[in-house]
């Protein structure tokens, strides 16, 4: 238990409190200008597609939600209670207890990496650290992890090497800001909390509950620690290890960055970006709800996507399921057409779709989740061209259906936008425009794009042929002032056409910027 003895006498050495920042008070454009760092790498740019997995000890109860860790220390909750009758009274049987039981036993990186390749995906990677630090890599900032503990696997260093051998890019994401407690001095500690009480930290600090315990070792799992204990060894320190030991292509962070202070964030950028520039690596930074400056990140939305195109490259991370992001019994999965739809929209608007699926604690994949996943890869094979490489046209698309505004917070009503062949998106690459539509059009019937309507097309577009990936047919079209007519051929299915229109380009001053989006 060497890994234990290291991080155990770091409660010797308490240091004085940093205090939390307000605002950017560093200089950051001094991290991106010396080491000409581009937060918007062209592979990126190119690859449109990514999956990740939340996976770990919360999957061992598969009920309720990820967050089963932090809502089993409250009486009022079905997690209490289902903790209580299947596994012993929370306040002597904690989280800790689950840890043996996720074994992995199943767990096969390669047939996973297959797996998500056959999907389409460009990059893949794991749920290195949720909010339960539980880490899931060969680590030296906590004993709680997939080495030493549970698996007895090197979970991020299997599919690093997987990755690699596939040709592939690596994404790790990190959710470790919220699991320092932060509220123990501003709560009543023998108070019954509610799910947003003690929202600032993931495990309820309590008196009668492990997560208060004087353990050593239960400290370090429940984040009963100091800031000092906290932010360098194990927030920093587990960065720095997976950046040294597996050299990730995306560094992906959940929200509460804001939680910690501005001096380590700074030093993680700067660590990273100058890391990956010895080792020639084209690498990225995403984060939500403006946690770092975008000169050194993107932005990603969760669960929810952009109204128009954006200048700047973003991402959503989405899940397979309607809810949980780990895997719960009978859990509802989306359709693959939804989960296309989504990528296709992501895409015209020059973002990058991150799905996450939801293994179960064995190390198996679900079969209902992997025909979904192929399904994807099925029609990516035939589709894939007006996906990656592409930018956005002028104009992101058109169609009836609409979006709610806003981020996360309107997750719900995202959810509930379905789109049909009447909502067509744009992409181009070269001298090719792709329409695609977000649903199966009847055959035989005309179906006018007004992307290419004589008042808003860009000048330098004049259209050459058209055909429909994937079929052999030869497609009617028309010009017309009011759009591009075209006829829809007779296909299976009920997933988004691409049509493919070839262009001429005549060239006059900035035609080809005007033709090829941003």
């Amino acid at each position: 238990m060497k890994n234990a003895l290291f991080i155990l006498c770091l409660f010797l050495f308490p240091l004085e409190m940093v205090a939390q920042f307000e605002n950017y008070k560093m200089d950051w454009t001094k991290i991106s200008n010396e080491s000409q760092y581009n937060s918007e790498p062209e592979w990126l740019k190119d690859a449109k597609f990514g999956i990740y997995f939340h996976w770990g000890v919360y999957s061992v109860p598969a009920y309720s939600y990820e967050w089963y860790p932090r809502l089993l220390f409250m009486e009022n909750r079905k997690e209490y209670k289902y903790h209580k009758e299947h596994y012993g009274d929370p306040k002597k049987v904690g989280y800790e207890a689950l840890v043996p039981l996720f074994k992995a036993e199943k767990f096969n990186a390669k047939e996973w990496v297959d797996l998500f390749q056959l999907a389409g995906a460009k990059f893949a990677g794991p749920v290195a650290e949720h909010h339960d630090g539980f880490a899931m890599w060969d680590t030296q900032t906590t004993p709680w992890n997939s080495v030493l503990m549970g698996p007895q696997k090197d979970i991020v260093g299997e599919i690093q090497q997987e990755i690699k051998k596939h040709g592939m890019k690596l994404i790790t994401t990190f959710h470790h800001a919220r699991l320092l407690q932060r509220y123990k001095n501003d709560v009543n500690r023998t108070k019954t909390p509610d799910f947003w009480d003690m929202w600032d930290s993931h495990f309820p600090y309590l008196e009668n509950m492990p997560t208060s315990s004087n353990n050593p070792m239960l400290r370090l799992l429940y984040g009963n620690v100091t800031p000092e204990e906290f932010y360098e060894p194990i927030w920093f320190g587990a960065l720095k290890e997976v950046i040294d030991k597996y050299s990730p292509d995306v560094i992906w962070f959940d929200a509460w960055l804001d939680m910690i202070p501005e001096e380590y964030l700074y030093k993680f950028a700067e660590y990273y970006i100058k890391e990956a520039k010895k080792k020639g690596k084209e690498v990225t930074i995403c984060r939500k709800q403006g946690d770092l400056p975008l000169n050194v990140s993107i932005e990603n939305l969760e669960k929810s996507r952009k109204q128009n195109i954006e200048p700047r490259l973003w991402m959503t991370d989405e899940t397979i399921s309607t809810d949980s992001w780990s895997y719960t019994e009978n859990m509802e999965l989306k359709t693959s057409k939804d989960l296309i739809d989504v990528l296709v929209d992501i895409v015209s608007k020059n973002g990058v779709l991150l799905l996450n699926v939801s293994p179960r604690a064995d190390g198996t994949i679900p079969v209902e989740q992997k025909d979904i996943l192929l399904s994807i890869g099925e029609w990516l094979k035939v589709n894939g061209e007006a996906i990656y490489n592409t930018r956005p046209w002028y104009m992101y698309g058109e169609g009836p259906t609409t979006q709610p505004e806003g981020d996360f917070k309107n997750h719900k009503e995202f959810l509930k936008v379905k789109y049909s062949s009447n909502d067509i998106r744009y992409t181009t690459k070269e001298n090719i425009v792709y329409a695609i539509t977000l649903g199966m059009p009847k055959a035989g019937t005309s179906l006018l794009l007004k992307g290419f309507a004589g008042a808003s097309v860009p000048s330098s577009v004049k259209v050459k042929n058209v055909r429909v990936l994937g079929s052999n047919q030869v497609i009617k079209w028309k010009e017309t002032p009011e759009g591009l007519q075209v006829e829809t051929p007779i296909m299976e299915g009920d997933k988004a056409i691409s049509f493919k229109i070839e262009c001429c380009l005549l060239y006059t001053s900035d035609a080809a910027d005007d033709l090829i989006g941003v």
